[in-house]
């Protein structure tokens, strides 16, 4: 395999990995961050603190960026190195 199919399946993978439950646990912590969001446990129940949302909402920016920095890392054109031949012919010295 190449660099660009390697690539692909990097991004593909962490695609899957981090940017689908990035994306799910965006959607939790925006409905937490506006006091929609409630937990029972057991016999306790209650509201989420909106600060759990935001938290969760930081989180999640940060599994959803990865896909995309590896996207981009992975199959970004990569510059090609200049050869620099040396001159034909003799030297002049140094002054």
């Amino acid at each position: 395999m190449n660099n660009k199919n390697t690539g692909i399946i990097a991004t593909i993978a962490s695609a899957v990995l981090c940017g689908c439950p990035g994306l799910f646990l965006l959607l939790f912590g925006a409905i937490s961050a506006f006091g929609g969001g409630t937990f029972s446990l057991g016999d306790q129940s209650g509201g989420i603190p909106p600060t759990v949302g935001f938290v969760l909402v930081c989180l999640s920016l940060i599994f959803i960026l990865i896909p995309v920095a590896v996207g981009f890392f992975m199959l970004r054109r990569k510059p090609t190195a200049t050869i620099i031949t040396p001159p034909s012919g003799p030297i002049p010295p140094a002054s």
